[in-house]
């Protein structure tokens, strides 16, 4: 290796290691979740904070997404057993409006999904890898954060901790 290619790639690295290591907007567990208005499937703004008091898992995914197609049927069921015990599963759709409908649709969806318009994904993120799901608590403080695939039971003790 020359010596102009060790120190581009000294460069590089610096750069990477400072990326890596720097305090970036995203939310954090332990923060109040940020607020945000988003557009349902029907285009009725829906806020964030119309679920406070809830336990609420907000999930950022994509209908292309095998991981995020594969726990949809555990959020339809929790949404099913929890929702009337103080539960809110909430949906960001990272698609256009037109997949997110479709997709809802042909899935049987049972809880709000909401449109991203960008803003609020990168303020929650930024989500690099979907699915990224949020456990906020009843005073919508961020308690846990997964990215990947989760298996229902998972958030179903996530749920019945907070609903205590």
């Amino acid at each position: 290796m020359g010596l102009k290619t060790g120190k581009i790639l000294a460069v590089v690295l610096a750069l990477f290691l400072v990326g890596a290591c720097a305090k970036g907007n995203a939310i954090e567990i332990g923060q109040k979740a940020e607020d945000f208005s988003l557009a349902d499937l029907e285009g009725k703004a829906v806020k964030l904070s119309d679920f406070k008091g809830k336990v609420v898992i907000l999930d950022f995914f994509a209908s292309w997404c095998p991981p995020c197609r594969q726990e949809v049927p555990d959020f339809i069921a929790l949404e099913k057993e929890y929702g009337p015990k103080g539960f809110a599963m909430v949906g960001v759709a990272l698609v256009s409006l037109e997949e997110a409908k479709e997709f809802a649709g042909k899935e049987g969806i049972n809880y709000p999904v909401l449109i991203d318009d960008g803003k609020v994904s990168g303020v929650y993120g930024p989500i690099r890898s979907i699915p990224t799901t949020f456990i906020i608590d009843k005073d919508m403080k961020i308690v846990k954060m997964y990215i990947g695939f989760r298996p229902k039971e998972a958030f179903e003790k996530d749920i019945k901790e907070l609903l205590k």
